[in-house]
C-alpha cells in the first residue's frame, strides 16, 4: 500500500502546511502585494509594494509556519542550524546556548565569524548587514563556503531578525570584535568596530517581538534544552554548553548542562531505550561517509515487543541536523535497505515466510533514527518538515545495504530472533486484514450502493480509496484513471448542500448526501462508527478553481459537521490537482498554479519559450494525465484535512465563513481584504 504524501491541511488554523492552492482559506506560500480598496477606482497607487523583511511581519506563517509556540522556538532552530552548520563544515567545535533572566536568547559558536566587509552589491553595507536585513542571502546557495548544510533558502536569520524586538549581532573575525544591532528587521545603527580581539566566532542574540508573537510569550526552557541536547546527538563534533537563568526555570530543567556525545545516534537510542527489554541485544548502528561525494549517513536501530511508551515504535529523522518530522527520502531508503535485508536473509536461511514481510512491518516495532548529510538538500516548504531529495533515498539505500547484511550474518541467532519478530508482525498484519476483508463484505451485502459509485473490486478496507469528484465529465475520466482494485469513485453534481446553515429534516432529504453516506457505509452525528467506514482515506477532488475551491469548502464543512472523528483520525484528504501543463520538446512538467507556473519558467524552462496548457478542469484531463499528476499513490501529492485542537476556534469560523449570517462573512472579508492576493479568480 503506498502512503499518500503527508502534507497537512489545518482548515481552520492560521499556519497551515502546504495548503492546497484552490481553497479558500489556505494562505498563499509566496509573498503578494496587497491590494487596497479605493472609492474612486483601481490605479498604481493602490498596490502596496512590501520592501525588505516587510513580508515577514506582515505574514510569519509563511516563514516560519505561524506565531504560536512552536513556531516562537523555530527562530532558535534556526539560528542554531546556522551555528551547526559552522560545525559540520570543520570550522566550529563549541557552541553556547544562554537563556537571560529578561528572555534574550543567545547562541554563540567558535566559527569563522560572520563576514564584515563591504558586500559587492551593496558596497554602502556590510555583508553581516545584508545577511540579517535581505532574504534569500547568504553563503550556503553556490556550495563554496559551506559542503552540506541545513539552511538553504537564505532566509532564516533574517526572519529572525524581523521577528525579534531586538537583535544584536557579534562577529569576531580578522582579529576584532563587530557588533550590530537591529531592531525589528532594520539596523538601528551602523556595524561598530569594538576593539580587536584573538576570538573568532559569532554571537546571536535576540529577543522575540510582542507584538508577533503576543504579550507573555515567551521561551521554555525545557523545549530548548532539548533541542540543544538533539542537536549533540546529530553531530559527533561538537560540544554544545547549555545555560539558562535560575528564574526562567519552573520544573527540573538543568540551570548548566553540556552535550558531548562521541558515539552520536547510537547514544541518543541507548537513552530512549533504557530499561527497555529489546529483540536484539545490540542496536544496529553506523555511520558511513561518501569519499569524494558531499554525502554521510548515520542510523541506530533497535526492535521491542513492548513498545516505546504511548507507541509501538518511533521513527525519527533528520538532513543535515534539521529534524524532518513529516519524513520523506531518506526514510523511504531507510524502509527499503532493511525490508530488502531482512528478506534477503529470510532466503538465505530457507525461511519461506520472509517473502510477506512489508516495510511497514519492519518498522512497526522499531525504534529508528535516520541522519543524513547531503549537499543542496530540498525540503518541503521553509520549515523543513519533509525531505523531497531523490538522491538521499540511494544514498541511505546503497549506504546501509552492506553494513545490515554483515549484521545479520555475523551473529546467526540475533539474526533468526528479528526474523522471527518481524514474520509475527507480518502475519498478524495479515490477519487483521483477513478480518477487516470479512466485515466489509459482510456491510456491503447489507448496503444499497448508490448506482454511480464506482466501488472497489478488492475486499480489503486498508488502501480502499473513495475520491468525490464534481460532476459526470470528471467521473468519467476518473474512473478510466482509477487502480480498480483500491480506488472507487463517486461523482457528486454540482455543489452540495451547505449543512453548516440547513436543517436536519432538509439534510435527510438531499439525495447527493444520502448517496454519500450510503457509498461511506456510515451514519452521521452521534451513530457514527469509525469501524463501520468502508475506505481506509476519503479524497475530495475538485477542479483548481474558485468553484472546485468552494465544493470542497461545502464538503470538509459536511464531514466536519456530521463525522468529526473521521476527520481527527486524519482520514479525510484533499487531492491536488495540477492548473497548467508546460511542455518543450520531450519535456512536460505540471504546475499547481500560476505562482509555480511562474517558478517553473524561471527554473526548468529558463531562457526557452514552453507552450502552456491552462486546464479548466478534471473533465478536460486525459485519464493517463489525471492518473499520472492526481491519483496515482506513488506520484502525487494528497494534503491531509486536520483540525486544531480547539472545538470553539474550529465551530466559530465554521459559523462565521458557513453560518447562516451573512453580516459575520462581510465582516470576515472586510477585516481580511487586505490579504487577498491581486490576481484572485472571482
Amino acid at each position: 500500500m503506498s502512503k499518500p504524501a503527508p502534507a497537512s491541511f489545518d482548515l481552520f488554523g492560521d499556519d497551515a502546511l502546504n495548503p492546497p492552492p484552490a481553497s479558500p482559506l489556505a494562505e498563499s506560500h509566496e509573498p503578494r502585494p496587497a491590494v487596497a480598496k479605493t472609492p474612486g477606482g483601481y490605479t498604481a497607487s493602490d498596490i502596496e509594494v512590501l520592501e525588505g523583511l516587510e513580508p515577514v511581519r506582515k505574514r510569519p506563517g509563511m516563514y516560519i509556519g505561524g506565531t504560536d509556540e512552536r513556531a516562537l522556538h523555530h527562530l532558535f532552530a534556526e539560528v542554531l542550524d546556522n551555528s551547526m552548520d559552522e560545525a559540520v563544515a570543520g570550522h566550529a567545535k563549541l557552541i553556547e546556548v544562554h537563556l537571560d533572566a529578561d528572555g534574550t536568547l543567545t547562541v554563540t559558536d567558535n566559527g569563522r565569524g560572520m563576514p564584515v566587509d563591504p558586500h559587492p552589491k551593496y558596497p554602502d553595507k556590510s555583508a553581516l548587514e545584508v545577511i540579517m536585513t535581505i532574504l534569500h542571502s547568504g553563503g550556503k546557495f553556490s556550495g563554496k563556503s559551506y559542503e552540506t548544510s541545513g539552511g538553504l533558502h537564505g532566509v532564516g536569520v533574517s526572519v529572525v531578525n524581523a521577528l525579534s524586538e531586538r537583535v544584536q549581532i557579534t562577529s569576531w573575525r580578522d582579529g576584532f570584535e563587530h557588533r550590530q544591532v537591529f531592531s525589528r528587521g532594520k539596523p538601528v545603527g551602523k556595524l561598530e568596530q569594538m576593539g580587536p580581539s584573538r576570538k573568532k566566532g559569532t554571537a546571536v542574540s535576540f529577543l522575540p517581538d510582542p507584538v508577533i508573537f503576543g504579550e507573555g510569550a515567551a521561551f521554555r526552557p525545557a523545549r530548548l534544552y532539548r533541542m540543544a541536547r538533539s542537536k549533540a546527538y546529530l553531530f559527533r563534533g561538537v560540544e554544545i554548553r547549555w545555560k539558562c537563568d535560575p528564574s526562567r526555570i519552573q520544573d527540573q530543567t538543568p540551570a548548566e548542562a553540556t552535550f558531548h556525545f562521541p558515539n552520536g545516534l547510537a547514544d541518543f537510542l541507548a537513552e530512549r531505550t533504557k530499561g527497555i527489554a529489546t529483540v536484539t541485544p545490540e542496536a544496529f548502528s553506523g555511520r558511513i561517509e561518501r569519499t569524494g561525494e558531499a554525502g554521510a549517513v548515520e542510523w541506530a536501530i533497535s526492535w521491542t515487543p513492548q513498545g516505546f511508551g504511548e507507541a509501538d515504535g518511533f521513527l525519527q529523522s533528520y538532513c543535515n541536523t534539521v529534524p524532518t518530522p513529516e519524513g520523506g527520502t531518506h526514510e523511504s531508503g531507510l524502509r527499503a535497505a532493511l525490508t530488502r535485508g531482512l528478506k534477503a536473509y529470510g532466503e538465505l536461511v530457507n525461511e519461506k515466510k520472509a517473502g510477506l514481510i512489508t516495510a511497514d512491518d519492519v518498522i512497526a516495532n522499531a525504534g529508528a533514527l535516520i541522519s543524513v548529510f547531503i549537499r543542496n538538500p530540498e525540503f518541503q516548504g521553509q520549515t523543513k518538515e519533509r525531505l523531497s531529495s531523490s538522491d538521499a533515498q540511494k544514498l541511505v539505500e546503497t549506504a546501509l545495504r552492506d553494513p545490515f547484511d554483515h549484521w545479520l550474518t555475523a551473529s546467526p541467532k540475533v539474526a533468526r530472533a528479528l526474523l522471527d519478530f518481524v514474520i509475527e508482525r507480518a502475519e498478524d498484519r495479515l490477519k487483521r486484514r483477513k478480518d477487516r476483508e470479512v466485515a466489509r463484505a459482510s456491510a456491503t451485502r447489507k448496503l444499497r450502493l448508490p448506482g454511480k459509485l464506482a466501488d472497489c473490486s478488492g475486499g480489503a478496507i486498508d488502501g480502499a480509496e473513495l475520491f468525490l469528484v464534481e460532476g459526470d465529465s470528471a467521473g468519467g475520466s476518473a474512473k478510466q484513471a482509477r487502480d480498480r482494485k483500491t480506488q472507487a469513485i463517486l461523482p457528486l453534481r454540482g455543489k452540495i448542500l451547505n449543512v453548516a446553515s440547513a436543517t436536519g429534516e432538509k439534510m435527510g432529504a438531499n439525495k447527493e448526501l444520502s448517496d454519500l453516506m450510503l457509498a461511506l457505509g456510515v451514519q452521521g452525528g452521534a451513530k457514527f462508527k469509525e469501524e463501520e467506514l468502508r475506505y481506509e482515506r476519503i479524497v475530495i477532488m475538485t477542479d483548481a478553481d474558485v468553484d472546485g475551491a468552494h465544493i470542497a469548502s461545502l464538503l470538509i464543512t459536511f464531514f466536519y459537521r456530521t463525522m468529526p472523528q473521521m476527520v481527527r483520525a486524519g482520514r479525510l484528504y484533499l487531492a491536488l490537482p495540477p492548473l497548467y501543463r508546460l511542455s518543450h520538446g520531450n519535456k512536460s512538467v505540471y504546475a499547481r498554479d500560476d505562482a509555480h507556473k511562474d517558478e517553473l519558467l524561471a527554473t526548468e524552462f529558463k531562457g526557452k519559450k514552453p507552450e502552456i496548457s491552462r486546464f479548466k478542469g478534471l473533465g478536460e484531463m486525459m485519464p493517463a494525465q489525471l492518473k499520472e499528476t492526481t491519483m496515482d499513490p506513488a506520484k502525487r501529492t494528497l494534503a491531509r484535512v486536520t483540525l486544531p485542537r480547539s472545538e470553539e476556534a474550529v465551530e466559530a469560523l465554521v459559523e462565521t465563513l458557513m453560518g447562516r449570517k451573512p453580516e459575520l462573512r462581510f465582516r470576515f472579508i472586510q477585516e481580511n481584504a487586505e490579504f487577498a492576493a491581486a490576481d484572485v479568480d472571482i
